[in-house]
């Protein structure tokens, strides 16, 4: 998640790469607008909504969620976990996920490096004011050593199968010096698919690619990443987007089918499209991505969603992304075969886009570190 380390983030922006030299730059475009909807967060990270759900939930790295409801941030966070997660830099509280059922379990996820800087994904409940959580409700789902303090991944997401998706980055420092991306043994550098509405922590879905392999870890879905820190799903088009954080010189987007599980995103044996560390290698079993940039253009891909909302019909099925340093809002549809139909949108100066969100209506949100909210809208 590179684009929390400021210090690591200005040295990745001073490097100057070429383009890919393969796509022309996207085109200028106008009609979308970004409406400030709420600001005053600490450092927001996330945004998510339970299902049928009109209030808006910020995760804030420091370790808090808040409410936005009818354009009013309540004064009082949904939960506080600050006291038990590590934050700054790439860490804090990282992400949550509403159980697709919470309306009538109430449970939520949270994921966050603790005290010692190890991954926790936790479940809790909320309370019986539907506007504060039960802090003392905490379940363990997954805890997972990490050896670094960056590449944390962080999101938590159920897909349209009503699994929990668990994004895990390679453990940090650079390069994964231990090799997680690849190693089928770790969790470390992997999405992993868990069924939590079974047995105590969680179950291994029995279609997960990996089950029943010695040396290989049932629970990985996805292998090969460097720092997923967004991924999100097309419900309508059965599609998984995700975006991976670079290295040095190149960001990548990845669609997948959803239900295709076993794919190797390649790292640390590519970076997108391209051999890492400078010498041949073989793309043979390897998943390429479908658009990529160099560093010329940014240094830390912010992933986004498929608009699927009705405010702006013209905007359905174009999956939008963003930078973490040059803070430009881009979007293309995927026709199948490649990613068409590129756009970068005017939308003036949003500062460092630190996540999006999407509401339970499918509209789309943007958060800053200059802890605001927009919303997406209409453009003239």
């Amino acid at each position: 998640m590179n684009r929390l380390a400021v210090l690591l983030l200005a040295a990745a922006c001073g490097r100057n790469n070429p383009g890919d030299g393969q796509t022309p730059p996207p085109l200028p475009a106008s009609g979308i607008s970004l409406v400030e909807v709420a600001s005053g967060f600490s450092s927001p990270l996330y945004l998510t909504a339970p299902t049928g759900d009109p209030r808006l939930f910020v995760v804030e790295q420091t370790g808090k969620i808040r409410i936005v409801q009818g354009g009013t941030v309540l004064p009082t966070p949904f939960i506080d976990l600050s006291a038990k997660i590590s934050a700054g830099g790439e860490r804090g509280l990282l992400s949550m996920a509403f159980h697709p059922d919470y309306a009538h379990n109430g449970f939520f996820y949270v994921d966050y490096p603790d005290l010692h800087g190890d991954t926790r994904v936790e479940r809790y409940h909320v309370s019986a004011n539907p506007a504060q959580a039960d802090p003392a409700s905490a379940q363990l789902v997954l805890t997972v050593a990490q050896p670094y303090a960056n590449h944390n991944g962080g999101l938590v997401m159920f897909g349209p199968d009503g699994y929990l998706y668990v994004a895990l980055g390679d453990g940090g420092s650079g390069g994964d010096p231990q090799g997680n991306g690849q190693n089928q043994a770790a969790l470390l550098g992997k999405i992993l698919r868990l069924n939590v509405n079974g047995a105590a922590p969680y179950t291994i879905p029995p279609n997960n690619p990996f089950v029943g392999q010695t040396g290989k870890r049932p629970e990985i879905w996805i292998t090969g990443v460097r720092n997923p820190w967004r991924f999100s799903f097309d419900r309508e088009a059965g599609l998984l987007y995700l975006a991976d954080v670079g290295q040095n010189e190149w960001e990548e987007v990845n669609v997948t089918p959803a239900a295709t599980g076993g794919l190797n995103f390649g790292w640390n044996l590519m970076e997108a499209t391209h051999c890492y560390g400078g010498s041949g290698c073989s793309t043979q079993g390897l998943t390429q991505p479908v658009l990529e940039y160099s560093h010329a253009d940014g240094c830390s891909i912010t992933g986004g969603y498929v608009y699927r909302g009705s405010a702006i019909p013209g905007l359905r099925g174009h999956y939008f992304y963003s930078d973490y340093c040059n803070g430009w809002l881009r979007s293309f549809r995927w026709d199948g075969a490649q990613a068409a139909d590129r756009r970068e949108w005017d939308v003036g100066s949003i500062g460092n886009v630190s996540s999006f969100g999407e509401d339970s209506a499918h509209e789309l949100y943007v958060t800053s570190t200059s802890g605001k909210l927009y919303r997406f809208a209409p453009g003239e």
